[in-house]
């Protein structure tokens, strides 16, 4: 498969997950295409640096 048909194929599925009760399938490669696992949660010492308990 050449990366722009890989791609063609990721935006289809995109696509597809907005339409409700559709349950698209990604492989792992897709899904961190799609930023499904970026961590972008606070740290814990950023959450604790905010605190007003300090």
């Amino acid at each position: 498969m050449t990366k722009q048909h890989g791609d063609n194929a990721l935006y289809e599925k995109l696509s597809d997950v907005m339409v409700p009760g559709f349950e698209a399938e990604f492989d792992p490669d897709e899904a961190d295409q799609a930023g499904s696992f970026t961590e972008d949660a606070m740290s814990e010492q950023d959450a604790a640096d905010s605190s007003s308990d300090q």
